[in-house]
């Protein structure tokens, strides 16, 4: 799109058109993704106090067809909050942050778009509910981000996605059009669900503002387990036997492999082994319901030890234990990034494949680069893996640059063939922009681009992620 760039002078108009706007030199803290990969560019960032301030920045942005880059928490890993051009402006919802209403009697609760999504959890629990959503970084990411992204998490297994947390947005379009459609319904099918439309677009068709998100009555019980598996087949058997033993309180189930505590070590995070020995595959299986659920567990354990679909197990016996299981899983994304991936991938595939999956992209990537380690983790509940490809030891990360281009093909090429997405719960942003155009259903991605021409004909918002530019890297 022909994008005009910002100018001081532009600027200066936005702050004569709104007084209350706070705009920010782009400060380096703004123009970095967490790993560091790559920097962005920005003219300033602007920093509006409520909806009405939003819509009245993005009429001028596309009158003057000057791009904006909605900026959440910072927390992405796909570039979609970081752009390499001149020019652009950042949009920051960090000083909406109100939470406006908690409804325990209808389990729901309102916020606005710079909430992060920490406080919404401790917001639901001092009214006696439960927001279900976890990532690693909730104490940075933010509601709008959050939704714009789609995210996973550890309880999708049960709670499902971020879409099926929410009941209702506010939310403002491209040329400033405002969406007041903050919900506390169940059931409305009055026309088309913009809702889910602006959920998981990334900031490209608009910015969502604030949003009304589902809680649920918290669980009497948790139970959490540490195990030792064979393989990624044991664990998908083990997840099917404790689902039909148990029902849907099976609230997280996550695999592991050895690697990644590897990595842990190898960085001097001292995390004790809560098994025996160290086996090569684990997996953090948790329940939560009802009284009874926590021997219930461990009734279903005992049967999985006596068909040997596990060769080792510890139960937490108290909240500190618990934490210190989950510490371990959820610090294994910060030793890998403190090692440096070569590539990180966020790949989902049909349970039935995910074994298939692990065992031929291993042969795929190690035909690339026969040195490489990999640390293969995640939700594997839901299907999803974040499966990371790592130099060997003593060596970068810069000196595969020349393969890395066809590492990361490999694994998607293993992932489109076996039915899986290139994208599980990250998102698209700048990085993929080509995966998407490769392995997408043509009339599919015919139809998002007519959806993006009509809701941003100009293509100020987030220009260049998702649906056209140059991905990065």
């Amino acid at each position: 799109m022909n994008l005009t760039p910002a100018t001081p002078a532009f600027l200066d108009h936005l702050k004569d058109a709104i007084p209350a706007l706070r705009c920010d030199p782009a400060s380096a803290g703004w123009l970095e993704e967490p790993r560091g990969k790559w920097q962005g560019q920005a003219l300033a960032v602007l920093r509006p106090s409520c909806v009405e301030e939003v819509a009245s920045i993005l009429r001028l942005c596309n009158e003057a067809r000057v791009g904006i880059i909605p900026y959440g928490g910072g927390t992405g890993l796909v570039g979609g909050q970081v752009i390499e051009a001149p020019g652009v402006l950042l949009l920051s919802l960090d000083r909406m942050h109100a939470i406006r209403d908690t409804a325990p009697e209808d389990n729901m609760i309102e916020v606005e778009a710079g909430v992060t999504l920490q406080s919404v959890q401790e917001a639901a629990a001092a009214a006696g509910r439960l927001f279900p959503l976890s990532i690693a970084s909730e104490g940075t990411a933010r509601i709008g981000g959050v939704l714009a992204t789609n995210a996973g998490g550890t309880g999708v297994l049960r709670y499902g996605n971020t879409r099926d947390l929410v009941l209702g947005v506010e939310a403002v379009l491209a040329d400033g059009t405002i969406i007041r459609d903050l919900k506390r319904l169940r059931k409305d099918n009055t026309g088309y669900d913009l809702r889910h439309l602006l959920i998981g677009s990334e900031g490209t068709l608009g910015v969502i503002t604030a949003a009304s998100l589902r809680l649920f009555p918290r669980p009497a019980e948790r139970a959490t387990a540490f195990l030792a598996v064979e393989g990624p087949a044991d664990a998908l058997a083990l997840l099917h036997a404790l689902q039909s033993q148990l029902g849907d309180v099976v609230t997280a189930f996550e695999l592991m492999h050895r690697q990644g505590m590897d990595f842990l070590d190898e960085h001097g995070f001292q995390m004790p082994d809560p098994l025996e020995t160290r086996p090569d595959w684990m997996v953090l299986v948790e329940t939560s319901g009802a009284s009874g659920t926590v021997a219930a567990l461990e009734q279903a354990l005992g049967s999985a030890f006596e068909e040997e679909r596990i060769s080792d197990a510890v139960l937490a016996q108290s909240d500190a234990q618990r934490d210190a299981l989950w510490a371990i899983r959820e610090t294994i994304p910060e030793g890998n990034r403190l090692t440096g991936s070569i590539m990180s991938h966020d790949i989902s595939a049909p349970l039935s494949r995910l074994a298939t999956f692990v065992e031929r992209a291993g042969k795929a990537v190690r035909a690339v680069a026969p040195d490489v380690r990999i640390n293969c983790f995640g939700h594997v509940g839901d299907g999803n893996l974040h499966y990371n490809v790592f130099p060997a030891q003593g060596r970068a990360r810069q000196d595969y640059a020349a393969q890395t281009e066809d590492i990361q093909r490999a694994v998607h090429d293993v992932t489109h063939d076996l039915g899986g997405s290139v994208s599980a719960e990250h998102g698209v942003g700048r990085l993929k922009v080509s995966d998407l155009e490769r392995y997408s259903d043509a009339g599919r991605l015919r139809t998002q681009r007519a959806v993006k021409a009509a809701l941003d004909p100009r293509g100020i918002l987030n220009p260049g992620a998702v649906l056209s530019g140059a991905p990065l890297g």
